[in-house]
C-alpha cells in the first residue's frame, strides 16, 4: 500500500498550508505494475531457494552433531545406568525370592519330619499308657480276686465250722429225740450209747 501524500507543509511565516510535495505525486500504472511484479518475485519461501541450501545443510549438520553428542554423552549413559540398575534390582529380587523359596522348602521339610516324629511319639505314648492302664487294671483285678477268694475261703471255713457244730448238735438232738420216743412207746428209756448207735445206724 502506498503512503499518503503529505497534507501539511511549513510556510515562511510559520503557518501551515496544504500544498502537495513533488515526491508525493501519484504513481503511474507502469510503475505500480513493476512494483507488484518485484514484490511477487520476492514473496517465495527462502528455505526452498537453492542459494540458501548450503547454510541450511550446515545448520542441519551442526544440529545433528549437537544432538548426537547430547544423546551419546548425556542421555544414553543415564539411560544405560538406569537400565543396569533396574536389571540389577530385578536380578537381586529374583535371587532373594529363590533363596526365600529354598528356605521355605527346607523349613517345610523340617516341619514335616517334626510332625511325623510327634505323631510317632504320641502313638508310642498312647500305646504305653494303654499298656500301663491294662496292667494296672489286671493287677487291681487280681488283687480284688485274691481278696474275694480269701473272703470266700474264710466264709466257707466258717460255714463248714458252723455246719460241723450244727451236725454235732443235730446228733445230740436226735439221740435225745430217740430216747424220748422209745421211752414213750415202750416205757423204758434207752441209754445214751444205745440212742447214739441207733442214730448212727439210721444215718
Amino acid at each position: 500500500m502506498l503512503a499518503p501524500p503529505s497534507l501539511f507543509a511549513e510556510q515562511t511565516d510559520g503557518s501551515m498550508a496544504t500544498t502537495p510535495s513533488h515526491d508525493d505525486a501519484p504513481l503511474s500504472a507502469d510503475q505500480m505494475h513493476a512494483g507488484t511484479a518485484a514484490h511477487g518475485e520476492s514473496s517465495g519461501l527462502p528455505q526452498f531457494e537453492f542459494g540458501n541450501w548450503a547454510g541450511q545443510i550446515l545448520y542441519l549438520l551442526i544440529l545433528f552433531l549437537a544432538l548426537y553428542l547430547l544423546i551419546s554423552r548425556v542421555f544414553a549413559p543415564r539411560l544405560r545406568r538406569v537400565m543396569d540398575a533396574r536389571a540389577e534390582t530385578i536380578s537381586s529380587a529374583i535371587a532373594t525370592a529363590r533363596q526365600v523359596q529354598t528356605e521355605a522348602a527346607e523349613q517345610a521339610a523340617v516341619a514335616k519330619v517334626e510332625v511325623e516324629q510327634a505323631r510317632a511319639s504320641s502313638r508310642a505314648t498312647v500305646v504305653a499308657a494303654r499298656a500301663r492302664v491294662t496292667a494296672e487294671a489286671n493287677a487291681r483285678a487280681a488283687a480284688e480276686e485274691a481278696v474275694v477268694s480269701a473272703r470266700i475261703a474264710e466264709a466257707e471255713a466258717v460255714i463248714a465250722k458252723t455246719r460241723d457244730a450244727a451236725m454235732t448238735h443235730v446228733g445230740t438232738i436226735a439221740s435225745d429225740t430217740v430216747v424220748a420216743i422209745v421211752d414213750r412207746l415202750t416205757g423204758k428209756s434207752p441209754t445214751a450209747a444205745e440212742a447214739a448207735a441207733a442214730v448212727k445206724g439210721a444215718a
